[in-house]
């Protein structure tokens, strides 16, 4: 025992007197660098080890809905604001990215607002950017300044009672844009939490978990700004198969064409009814011991309620006669069956 731990503890003072440049038909400097994460002026940011991770990133296009979602977004927000403002304003969709939440609080521009809102129905969390820019302008455009003219940007200082009152009148009809953006594929109301102005204070998620991030930019005349749209996919989960659907068109899918068409073909349709007399239990010992010329009787009377059933599920009560020379039931009430 001692032996072996003397020849180990040896081997790895061996080991420490190696010299870097013996281990170089080991590892290079380059392949240590990659390892290490290291990299020069100008190469792109994932890099070594951070690739790897960024690499686990979800793709927003495995919801393809959620783009059409954002395009209605557009629409209604232009109307929207542009009554809101009394002036001409575009949007247009920038760019729709997938990221971890921790990275996107990084490259968030100070200064901005951050709103924080809730989804009644899907009980999580979202958040709404606003760029200094926008806030400037649409302040400006508000309050009567001279159109035709940039914002004034006045840096270094907070944002007043003001900005923020009017910002936050802005967000409640964005909001409302986007519960109406997402009416046609599920029923949600987004509603406003709370402001804030600094990042560590919109932690709405887990610095890991994966978030999709839309970014508007919206323009009047010459001047304008961009809003930013934060949707964790955990928000999303509860309506993703309806997110995974493909489509075209406005109507998410739906084709009232055909549904018309099936609902008219449907009071056009037969069923078969079946008219049961009697219902006798018997035991399979019995059912075995039957031969031909054995009798089963029955409790049905010519006055007796015969029950009518279309395949397993029963319709009707009538009784039975006779009208011509045909066997006919006279239907006297609707069978009330329980909800499932």
């Amino acid at each position: 025992m001692d032996k072996d731990i003397n020849e180990t503890i040896k081997n790895l003072d061996d080991a420490m007197d190696i010299a870097p440049e013996d281990l170089s038909g080991v590892l290079n400097q380059d392949e240590l660098d990659v390892l290490l994460d290291k990299k020069e002026e100008g190469e792109p940011e994932a890099y070594g080890v951070q690739a790897l991770l960024n690499n686990a990133r979800v793709s927003y296009e495995r919801l393809p809905m959620l783009e059409v979602v954002f395009d209605r977004l557009v629409r209604l927000t232009s109307t929207t604001l542009r009554n809101f403002t009394q002036s001409n304003i575009e949007i247009t969709l920038e760019s729709i990215e997938s990221m971890r939440f921790s990275e996107y609080l990084e490259r968030i521009p100070r200064p901005s607002m951050m709103s924080v809102f809730k989804a009644e129905e899907w009980d999580n969390f979202g958040l709404l950017v606003l760029d200094s820019s926008l806030i400037y302008t649409m302040v400006d455009v508000l309050l009567g300044g001279r159109r035709g003219m940039a914002a004034l940007r006045l840096d270094g200082r907070s944002f007043t009672i003001i900005e923020r009152n009017l910002m936050e009148k802005m967000i409640h009809l964005v909001l409302s844009d986007l519960s109406a953006a997402f009416d046609p594929v599920s029923p949600v109301t987004f509603i406003f939490d709370r402001l804030e102005t600094n990042p560590r204070f919109a932690m709405i998620s887990r610095p890991s978990n994966a978030t999709i991030a839309a970014r508007f930019r919206i323009d009047m005349e010459d001047r304008g700004g961009e809003i930013e749209l934060l949707l964790p996919y955990a928000m999303l989960e509860p309506v993703r198969e309806l997110l995974l659907q493909q489509f075209m068109g406005e109507k998410f899918g739906r084709d009232s064409i055909w549904e018309n068409h099936l609902a008219e073909a449907l009071w056009l349709s037969d069923v078969d009814l079946q008219a049961v007399l009697d219902r006798h239990m018997v035991s399979l010992k019995q059912v075995l011991k039957w031969k031909v010329g054995t009798q089963l009787l029955l409790n049905a009377t010519p006055d007796s309620e015969i029950e009518m059933v279309c395949g397993d599920v029963p319709m009707f009560y009538g009784k039975m006669g006779r009208k011509g020379e045909y066997i006919a039931v006279q239907i006297e009430d609707k069978i009330k069956r329980q909800k499932e």
